[in-house]
């Protein structure tokens, strides 16, 4: 029996032929255009009941869009993943970069993804960089990649996926965990 996947996340992942392009895997789709790292948070419930053995998570770019802060943005993804380890102890947990928009939002993304990157490992939880299949060298989306800075078109989802294929592969190379490291906010 296939590897159960569910994909979580905005229109980016929404938009994605996950079914067509990872044909080895039973994969749900539950992006939803135009969600933010908020709305993931409302839907965890969902993801949770369908206990799949791996999830594949990409939010934050709308959030973007409604100028939240790095540290805002950063906290929901942080909430998300501890939710995800607490209630799939067993399951998989792949969270993706947020993926480069234009050129003036390519700070505040690079430092939420210093910070996945390092909030990642706490929660036993795989991270995967997609910045550098899909940014230019001034942090600006690849313009061979979208139409709008914003979403992908064949060449971006193309692009993602070269990243994608291999990351799954070694997030099921390893075992699952069933203990996360808590991290107490002050």
């Amino acid at each position: 029996m296939p590897e159960s996947i569910v994909f979580v996340g905005d229109g980016l992942t929404q938009h994605g032929r996950w079914h067509e392009w990872l044909p080895d895997y039973e994969v749900q789709n539950l992006g939803v255009s135009g969600d933010t790292s908020d709305e993931v948070i409302t839907r965890l419930e969902s993801v949770v009941r369908l206990s799949p053995d791996a999830v594949v998570l990409q939010v934050g770019a709308n959030d973007l869009g409604w100028r939240r802060s790095d540290e805002y943005i950063v906290r929901n993804i942080e909430t998300i993943l501890v939710h995800l380890r607490k209630y799939l102890p067993e399951t998989r947990i792949l969270v993706q970069s947020v993926i480069p928009r234009e050129r003036d939002h390519a700070e505040t993304i690079r430092s939420i993804n210093r910070h996945l990157w390092q909030f990642a490992p706490t929660q036993h939880a795989q991270y995967l960089d997609l910045w550098p299949a899909l940014a230019n060298s001034d942090g600006e989306l690849d313009s061979a990649h979208s139409d709008d800075k914003l979403h992908l078109n064949d060449s971006g989802y193309q692009a993602w996926l070269s990243e994608l294929k291999p990351a799954l592969e070694q997030l099921f190379d390893q075992p699952p965990s069933s203990r996360s490291i808590p991290i107490q906010h002050v």
